[in-house]
């Protein structure tokens, strides 16, 4: 276990007993998992991202229901929050002006693999003081990911693109999911850890099987991204795959893991091979 998730875990489970009941969160991955864990009426504001459909894990219906914040420590203050949920990136101004006014606030990293993501749902649950609805999220999750594993067929190599050459490299756990439903991370062979940038020719060069296409292109159900349209990969397109998956599903851990494991697992039976 990631020895900040434990420490958080720690703290959450002693706090519980006293459960914040005006939570405000600063990151839209725990936005998502607030909308199923806690009570509408303790969610005193969610991230600006949220209200953007280009960064949101939650449905525009979902977020027009809660009041935005950009994370800036004025705001956050103004809110009068029980607790303040954001990730580890937050600015130290921020967290050392929260730390003044006493305002509670639990930091969480974003998770890397399926195990963190299990640890990040049950510390959000328990500060929300509802631990059995984390509890039965991550059974969802679970289920969602076994149903979505590949077995049996030969792996095959991905890339998950994200754009103009990012892709999404080892050590994530949208990787994680991606070995989960039969396939193998190629970034490794351009020298990436855990994220990189993919040139045209290093990609003609040394092409994966398949790309899975995220991004705003992706998203649209375009696969239109302008690299790949480089004429020196138009000949590349006719010998891969190209499929989408939109940037959503691997953009957070919890609840959106379920529907990412169905439409990777879609993606590998529907392949020839």
């Amino acid at each position: 276990m990631h020895r900040g998730f434990a420490i958080l875990l720690a703290l959450v489970t002693v706090a519980s007993p006293a459960a914040a009941r005006r939570i405000v969160s600063t990151n839209p991955c725990v936005d998502a998992i607030l909308m199923q864990v806690a009570d509408p009426a303790d969610i005193a504001a969610i991230s600006n991202y949220s209200r953007d459909p280009r960064s949101s894990s939650i449905s525009a219906a979902e977020a027009q229901r809660f009041r935005g914040n950009s994370g800036s420590a004025e705001e956050l203050i103004a809110l009068r929050p029980d607790l303040v949920i954001a990730d580890t990136l937050m600015a130290l101004a921020t967290v050392q002006a929260l730390k003044r006014l006493h305002v509670p606030l639990l930091q969480l990293p974003a998770p890397a693999s399926l195990s963190e993501s299990r640890n990040q749902i049950a510390a959000v649950a328990g500060a929300a003081g509802h631990p059995e609805r984390g509890a039965f999220l991550n059974r969802r999750i679970a289920e969602a990911v076994a149903r979505g594993r590949i077995i049996g067929k030969p792996p095959v190599s991905v890339l998950i693109w994200q754009g103009s050459g990012l892709v999404l490299g080892t050590g994530t756990l949208a990787d994680a999911l991606i070995r989960n439903a039969g396939f193998v991370n190629h970034s490794p062979a351009y020298g990436f850890g855990q994220w990189g940038v993919v040139s045209v020719e290093a990609l003609v060069a040394n092409p994966p099987a398949l790309i899975l296409m995220g991004g705003a292109d992706a998203d649209a159900g375009n696969a239109g991204d302008r690299m790949l349209n480089h004429p020196a990969l138009r000949a590349l397109k006719a010998r891969i795959a190209v499929r989408p998956l939109p940037s959503r599903l691997v953009r957070c851990a919890g609840p959106s893991i379920i529907a990412a494991a169905a439409a990777l697992a879609d993606v590998r039976r529907r392949l020839p091979r």
